[in-house]
């Protein structure tokens, strides 16, 4: 089995107890694990059976030892990841929302490890020479110059190697500022548009498409998170116009009643035959979103749907459209009864799920 690849940061996560805000917590005791989007799909991907290689860059320290220990024990391939002593691990502070109080994050990223590692210190030929697919995100590029150009340099290697690329655009709006000359916004548009030409896979929110692309839904005013067959179609068919090399283009759909209740379900687009799928339906078919009425944790639920689909891209049994967003929804619905950002469970629970299985029933 030829290795899932994916290169990002992992940070440091550093969690408020509870519901409490910073200033409640600090100082004080707070919890830390070791997350990052990228790093987040391999560790969903490995235990389901997938081979996985992880190319990062990492201090040569007893902190980043103890981060390459924490992937280790989720079964992450760890054969390239650069350790560089003159250098720190990326940070970034959770409070949790609650009821009508949304979540907050603050990053503590610059200067990282991977932040201020060059391109050519990854040898992509050589870090692609045996994979069978490449994972990016959109997050890397937004840390710094070399980043980006890393970012690209990944996905021109892999297009070369004729490797299938997926990216999830995971717009970062507190991210994008090392290149002062631009906007944030004008910024991640320009970088997204150099790597987007070599992805065949896309994960892109409608808010996503809007900020880094400024592709919007025609002819329509419509706005919040409600969605929209007719309008998350549009922004689909704009992207693998504007994208030629795009094979399937996958959106999360996420409602927020409250920061503890959510509807969640995806669409899946095949540009191939031009057909939408959206996950799950009831009976008759219709789209019906499952209802999370007690989030224990929201963060890292979008990079469980890109392991979702991913795993069933790779895996025959669930790799036509339906099917995979079907996989991928599920997933990422239970991610969100797991603490962290890592989706911990497991294949079985997922099916379970996929066939109509909600009761949260004791398995004993």
């Amino acid at each position: 089995m030829k290795p899932i690849v994916a290169f990002g940061e992992i940070l440091g996560r550093i969690s408020m107890p509870g519901f409490r805000r910073f200033a409640q917590s600090m100082p004080g005791s707070v919890e830390v694990e070791f997350a990052g989007a990228e790093a987040n799909v391999l560790s969903s991907l490995a235990p389901l059976g997938k081979s996985t290689s992880y190319v990062t860059a990492l201090p040569a320290n007893e902190i980043g030892d103890a981060c390459l220990a924490s992937l280790r024990g989720r079964g992450v391939g760890l054969d390239r990841v650069v350790r560089r002593s003159d250098s720190r691990l990326g940070l970034y502070f959770v409070e949790k929302g609650a009821n009508q109080r949304g979540g907050l994050v603050v990053y503590d990223r610059e200067g990282s490890a991977l932040a201020t590692t060059p391109s050519s210190t990854y040898r992509w030929s050589e870090v692609l020479s045996d994979a069978g697919w490449l994972h990016l995100t959109g997050i890397t590029p937004a840390l710094s110059a070399l980043a980006a150009e890393a970012n690209l340099e990944a996905a021109r290697t892999a297009m070369q190697l004729g490797i299938p690329v997926s990216c999830d655009l995971n717009h970062r709006s507190k991210l994008w500022r090392w290149d002062s000359s631009l906007s944030p916004q004008d910024l991640a548009a320009r970088e997204m548009n150099r790597v987007l030409p070599h992805v065949t896979h896309l994960i892109a929110g409608r808010e996503d498409a809007a900020s880094m692309l400024g592709i919007r839904p025609r002819g329509t005013s419509m706005s919040g998170d409600t969605p929209n067959r007719k309008t998350t179609l549009d922004v689909m068919t704009q992207l693998a116009a504007r994208f030629p090399r795009l094979q399937a283009i996958a959106m999360t759909h996420r409602q927020g009643i409250s920061a503890h209740h959510h509807l969640w379900g995806g669409s899946l687009y095949t540009v191939a035959t031009q057909e939408d799928h959206w996950a799950p339906t009831d009976a008759e078919g219709r789209y019906a979103p499952y209802e999370i009425t007690q989030i224990v944790d929201r963060i890292g639920g979008g990079d469980a749907f890109s392991a979702g689909l991913i795993f069933a891209w790779n895996t025959p049994d669930l790799a036509n459209p339906e099917q995979a967003v079907r996989f991928a929804t599920a997933a990422s619905c239970l991610a969100h009864s797991i603490e962290g950002d890592t989706n911990g469970v497991t294949l079985e629970e997922i099916e379970a799920l996929m066939a109509g299985s909600t009761g949260g029933r004791v398995r004993r």
